[in-house]
This record gives structure tokens, C-alpha cells and sequence, in this order.
């Protein structure tokens, strides 16, 4: 018996979703230490999204409000953002917009670059990757 193909994805993750309190709050604070302009999106249901940008055939995700569908959360899963080319200067920026930096610049190895974990302004644990 053949042994059974393994599928390959393009990206592991297709979409992200990261939940706020209060999603102006929470805008601003990721605006603020990424430097981009994320886009508001209303959805039925009084879910509001805004959404960071992302390049085509890229990985996007977005910040979301809904008192019943979103809990922020130090617990589950932990979502990657890339902070290239260097996360320093994100975690830089992370205090003076209102997070907590929980771990500092870490190398997880030459190969694989760094990492580092932040508390965002409505209390996700959110992780930073960059190459250097």
C-alpha cells in the first residue's frame, strides 16, 4: 500500500481574528505601533471589524468588536504578526501606545529569526516575528 500524500498549504493560516473591547482602542493601538492605516468594516450583527492591510495573495486579518463573539484573552491560541524587518522597533513603540511588552526580543533560532509577545490595549496576548 502507497503511502498517503501529505496535502501542502500555501500558508498555514488563511485569516486571523483578533477580539477588542473596544475596537477604536484597539485601532488605534495597532496603527500606532505597526505605522499602517487598517480599514473599518460593519458587518450585520453589531460585529464591527477593521481590518490590517495586507498584499495580494498575502495571509490578512482583522480586529473585532462584538459584545458576544469576542473575548480578548491571554489564554488559546496565539497569533504570529510579522514585525519585519526588525520587531525591535514595533516593541519600541508598544508601552507609549498603551500594551505591555510580556517578552522581550528573543532569537528562536539564525534560521527562524526572532520573536517577541506583547499585551495589546484590550488584553490578547499577541506575538511578533521579524527575520532580525
Amino acid at each position: 500500500m502507497a503511502p498517503k500524500t501529505m496535502r501542502k498549504m500555501k500558508n498555514a493560516v488563511a485569516w486571523f481574528e483578533i477580539p477588542a473591547k473596544k475596537l477604536s482602542r484597539a485601532k488605534k493601538f495597532y496603527e500606532s505601533i505597526f505605522d499602517i492605516k487598517m480599514e473599518d468594516m460593519e458587518m450585520d450583527n453589531d460585529l464591527k471589524m477593521t481590518m490590517f492591510p495586507v498584499q495580494e495573495g498575502g495571509v490578512g486579518g482583522a480586529i473585532c468588536e462584538h459584545k458576544e463573539f469576542y473575548k480578548p484573552s491571554h489564554k488559546g491560541t496565539l497569533v504570529y504578526i510579522s514585525a519585519n524587518p526588525d520587531l525591535q522597533k514595533v516593541l519600541d513603540k508598544v508601552q507609549e501606545s498603551g500594551g505591555n511588552v510580556l517578552q522581550k526580543k528573543t532569537l528562536i533560532t539564525d534560521d527562524y529569526g526572532y520573536m517577541a509577545i506583547i499585551e495589546d490595549t484590550e488584553g490578547n496576548r499577541i506575538a511578533l516575528h521579524s527575520e532580525h
